[in-house]
């Protein structure tokens, strides 16, 4: 269920320029997020291979 707070009609303005704001600054954060996710995939990808496939003399 979405609940919307009561708000007055002229705080509307202030919210979209608030909304706006954040648009604006770009999506900092999805990125971020994006980057230390890959970073932790090839981090674990690299230990399994240094950890299996050359230490059991595979490459």
């Amino acid at each position: 269920m979405i609940v919307e707070p009561d708000t007055p009609l002229d705080n509307d303005a202030a919210a979209q320029r608030r909304v706006d704001d954040i648009v604006a600054r770009g999506p900092g954060g999805a990125f971020t997020l994006a980057g230390v996710a890959l970073a932790v995939v090839m981090l674990i990808w690299f230990a399994f291979y240094f950890l299996v496939f050359v230490a059991r003399g595979g490459a």
